[in-house]
């Protein structure tokens, strides 16, 4: 099947992934309607609603630029009526637009939390009812939600319980709406990417370098296309990973997805799916002493140079079970940097739980940082953590 005259309606279509997906539907000749903010430019992020609709029409599409806040009923509803009365119905509805800030309860502001489930949870929900009269028309009806597999595995709650609510929020949808518009021949589904992509959103909260560690949005606009032009009858309810789409439809060298193609097989994993490999190197406790610790952190100071703190500016604090002296810092952050026993003089950048062997694989650079903050071994932000694992890169222990 083809997407060829087909009508996308898809939130936060300016950048990233959904301008992804409608960039790969336009090349069949399909409609798009863009419903997105961005009507001015953004200071920080690229892009506008209109730029990405001249990049559609580039592509061999056709495309409508709504401005829409999916928390604005009547907004959607004017881009739907919109869409209607341009291209006579709608086939497609991808819910794209999403908030994110992965933060512990603590560090969530009630405003953040509020605007996670606005547009994650109920936009999802808003612009699929608004739309759901018109894809009971349409001869091959889908959805399609970004949104993780439901999986009530606690680890994917503690580190950001508010993120994983919303997200979950609009999985829950999908669930539901499969069920409920089965009859009607409308697929609802959702996509999730098995590796973290690099979109400007991204490069926005870690900078350049998480790049290295991540894939395109082409992979995850690939396995959209090969969702969206199934039968609906036959391809509802389920949740769907990239990775997984497209090795089904015979791509199995995933090597050209990778922002570095070099590093293709090192990618940091995205958070919600268990199989991936987040917590390399957890075990037993290995029989330690803090002799054995002291000699590890001694090793790491000698490596520690003015331009290494220069670059990393943060400060850890690791946890070591299985030990008397649990508690050890390492200081990237002030004067010349420093190692020691105890908590820090401040307050830490990133605290690290592990054991003594999940250390030494840490420093082999089998226990990623990076990778373990998605699901709460690492406590702080990504871009510390990142840090950390760039710092251990360079270190010959």
């Amino acid at each position: 099947m083809s997407l060829a005259g087909r009508t996308l309606f898809i939130s936060g279509a300016t950048r990233g992934i959904g301008k992804a997906i409608a960039l790969r539907a336009a090349k069949d000749g399909a409609n798009i309607i863009i419903a997105a903010k961005s009507a001015q430019p953004h200071p920080k992020l690229p892009g506008t609603i209109y730029t990405a609709a001249e990049e559609v029409v580039a592509a061999g599409g056709k495309c409508l630029p709504c401005v829409v806040d999916v928390r604005e009923e009547k907004q959607v509803q004017d881009a739907v009526d919109a869409a209607v009365k341009t291209f006579g119905g709608i086939d497609i509805v991808v819910n794209n637009a999403s908030a994110i800030q992965l933060t512990d309860t603590l560090a969530t502001d009630m405003k953040r939390y509020d605007l996670m489930q606005s547009i994650n949870a109920r936009g999802t929900f808003l612009v699929s009812k608004l739309c759901i009269p018109h894809l009971k028309k349409s001869p091959n009806p889908h959805i399609l939600n970004l949104s993780p597999p439901l999986n009530m595995s606690k680890h994917w709650f503690r580190p950001h319980v508010a993120y994983t609510i919303a997200k979950y929020g609009m999985s829950m949808c999908a669930l539901g709406m499969a069920e409920e518009f089965a009859a009607d021949g409308i697929a609802v589904n959702t996509l999730w990417p098995r590796t973290v992509i690099f979109t400007a959103a991204i490069e926005m909260l870690t900078g350049t370098d998480s790049a290295r560690y991540a894939r395109k949005p082409d992979i995850v606009s690939d396995a959209a296309y090969f969702i969206l032009t199934k039968p609906s009858r036959s391809c509802t309810g389920n949740f769907f990973v990239d990775e997984d789409v497209v090795k089904a439809e015979g791509v199995t060298d995933l090597t050209h997805y990778a922002c570095d193609p070099s590093n293709a097989h090192d990618l940091m994993p995205d958070p919600f799916l268990d199989e991936a490999p987040v917590d390399q190197g957890h075990s037993k406790s290995a029989e330690v002493g803090t002799a054995q610790i002291e000699k590890v952190f001694s090793s790491i100071q000698r490596h520690i140079t003015p331009e290494v703190v220069k670059n990393v500016q943060a400060v850890y604090q690791f946890q070591i079970s299985g030990v008397e002296d649990s508690l050890w810092y390492l200081d990237l952050k002030n004067g010349n940097g420093s190692v020691g026993k105890g908590k820090p003089e401040g307050k830490p950048d990133c605290k690290i739980a592990m054991d003594f062997k999940s250390l030494l694989d840490m420093l082999s650079g089998t226990w990623k940082p990076s990778a373990a903050f998605m699901t709460g071994k690492v406590r702080g932000n990504l871009q510390t953590a990142m840090n950390l694992e760039k710092f251990i890169s360079t270190l010959k222990l």
